[in-house]
């Protein structure tokens, strides 16, 4: 006989919570809204993906800033641009599911950088 599995259960009850998440991933009028209805009412779940999405964010006015130096800056520019698009896709799915899961690599360092933006 097989063992019934068990369903995993979303971390956040809130629809709010999670529009919060969804919202911070939208375009910066996207983020800003999320940024509105976080000030409005604090949640944990909204704050983390706040977090993540300005980092994302930052990492990509960094990446714009490479294309500064000609081809080798550009070719760079490119390569950090779609890797974030990525991370971008990986984190909408985090606060789809409403998980509090960092975006690879460099989501846990946005945790740690931005500390308590958004609480």
């Amino acid at each position: 006989m097989s063992t019934p599995v068990t369903p995993v259960t979303p971390v956040a009850s809130s629809t709010e919570d999670r529009t919060v998440a969804i919202l911070a991933y939208l375009t910066i009028i996207g983020f800003i809204i999320a940024l509105v209805i976080q000030g409005g009412k604090k949640s944990r779940l909204g704050a983390f993906h706040l977090r993540q999405m300005l980092g994302l964010i930052l990492a990509g006015l960094i990446g714009s800033a490479l294309s500064i130096v000609p081809l080798l800056g550009w070719l760079a520019s490119t390569l950090v641009w779609l890797g974030l698009i990525v991370l971008w896709i990986l984190g909408f799915i985090a606060a789809l599911n409403r998980e509090f899961k960092p975006v690879p690599l460099l989501g846990t360092y946005f945790q740690q950088w931005l500390g308590n933006a958004f609480d």
